[in-house]
């Protein structure tokens, strides 16, 4: 088998399709996910601590300039897709146990 035939089978195998059409949806999930906790989540947080804007937050040293805002801003999205990954994956969960006693019947 050649080089470029073995690539192709490779390629076109159910597993590397799923990943991919995988890598494309959580890529625009993440840009949801991004707007949900930056235009909506992130502006309530900051009225309810007083105002603060966590992506201007940073300090200087010297030349450099720590912007620990946008670590916030960052780790409440990780928080945000961690948790709804999460809801997803225990309602599939679910929902196979459900069909798992229906054929139990």
């Amino acid at each position: 088998m050649s080089l470029g035939s073995e690539f192709r089978e490779f390629a076109m195998k159910g597993s590397v399709i799923d990943l991919a059409v995988g890598v494309v949806i959580g890529a625009a999930f993440g840009k949801i996910v991004d707007s949900l906790v930056n235009d909506i989540i992130m502006p309530i947080v900051g009225i309810l601590i007083g105002g603060y804007d966590f992506s201007k937050l940073s300090y200087k040293i010297g030349e450099a300039e720590i912007k620990y805002g946008n670590f916030i801003q960052t780790s409440f999205n990780f928080i945000i897709i961690a948790f709804v990954l999460f809801m997803v994956i225990k309602a599939i969960n679910n929902l196979k146990r459900l069909e798992e006693l229906k054929l139990k019947k």
